[in-house]
């Protein structure tokens, strides 16, 4: 690892204290270091918030020596007047002459013109290292911007044989299948994305709340498959509380700000439909909870980014079987006798 690996790494370990905070923005982390020693560095933290280039000059102590200091971040400074002002000007009035990035912005406002704006002003500027680290930090943003979509997330739960729900369900709750450090560990997930789907045959059986009652963090918008209009009104995602987007065949409006209504051609292509609806909403990404049938629906057109497995310890011996898919596991872990695999879509 060479010096600059070496601060840009640092760099994309600040980012990821805004995970979940920072949108629509990327998650952007920054440090300036001056004769091998960081004497400032700084986070995007919250949408509308100085971003990471400003919090790390602001951290710096003695300002005089900014101008023989170079500036590390990973990614692009922006160059356009937002809700903030541009950090590439702030950058050039603070005098700071060597700037070195991960990734370029893919934001059209952005896009190269940050970098065009600090070599105009004789920055020395160097691009792409641990370019890739830098992009897949990033992959929710990069992802809507360059696909038009968000980024997908697939996550379920199966028993030890193979099933993610029994054949019968007795009440309109859900049945657990592992335990309450992986249930804690998806309300950090939703806290963490923008949006979350669910089928209508979940939304029936389960009456999920979808929300992260077990962990400080924002809601993401609910979004739930429902053709023809089955899902009892009192359920738990017509509460109000939160936004939730019908996908439906029905024409149908909502006096309630926190509900509407997407019409759907359910004889044509679900899943790009779906994510269609998603993107005019500026949602960078969803995490898909279920049911089977909708999970499916996604792998089989291989409309999918990442998938995150649970295995429980319990058997069914019969019910609903779990999704068939065909990915890379670049990751394994347990909690306690829960095994969780992360695959990626090659």
């Amino acid at each position: 690892m060479n010096i600059h690996e070496k601060y840009i790494k640092r760099c994309i370990e600040l980012a990821k204290n805004g995970l979940g905070a920072t949108y629509p923005n990327p998650l952007v982390g920054s440090v300036i270091v001056h004769k091998n020693s960081i004497i400032g560095e700084g986070w995007h933290q919250k949408a509308g918030a100085p971003h990471a280039e400003v919090n790390a000059v602001n951290s710096v102590k003695d300002k005089s020596l900014l101008k023989k200091s170079t500036i590390y971040v990973s990614l692009e400074p922006c160059s356009h007047f937002g809700k903030t002002p541009p950090c590439s000007d702030l950058i050039i009035a603070k005098g700071i002459k060597k700037v070195v990035i991960g990734a370029v912005d893919p934001f059209a406002e952005v896009a190269g013109r940050g970098i065009k704006k600090l070599m105009e002003a004789g920055c020395e500027v160097q691009v792409g290292v641990l370019e890739q680290e830098c992009q897949d930090l990033n992959k929710r943003f990069f992802t809507f911007h360059q696909k038009k979509r968000p980024y997908i997330i697939l996550k379920w739960a199966q028993t030890a044989d193979g099933f993610i729900a029994p054949k019968i369900q007795e009440k309109r709750e859900p049945v657990w299948i592992t335990n309450q450090y992986s249930k804690q560990l998806v309300h950090k997930w939703r806290s963490e994305e923008q949006a979350i789907l669910v089928g209508t045959n979940t939304a029936i059986a389960d009456n999920p709340k979808l929300n992260t009652r077990l962990w400080k963090g924002e809601n993401p918008v609910r979004a739930v498959i429902d053709k023809k209009l089955k899902i009892p009104e009192e359920s738990a995602l017509f509460d109000g509380t939160i936004k939730t987007i019908v996908l439906t065949e029905n024409e149908k409006k909502s006096d309630n700000n926190n509900l509407a209504f997407e019409k759907l051609d359910f004889q044509q292509d679900l899943p790009n439909q779906i994510c269609e609806v998603l993107y005019r909403h500026n949602l960078q990404s969803v995490i898909i909870e279920g049911g089977a049938k909708t999970l499916q629906t996604f792998t089989d057109n291989n409309l999918w980014d990442e998938a995150r497995v649970f295995t429980g310890i319990s058997e069914f011996h019969k019910g609903v079987k779990a999704p068939e898919f065909s990915g890379k596991m670049f990751s394994k872990t347990t909690l306690e006798r829960d095994t969780l695999k992360f695959y990626k879509n090659d």
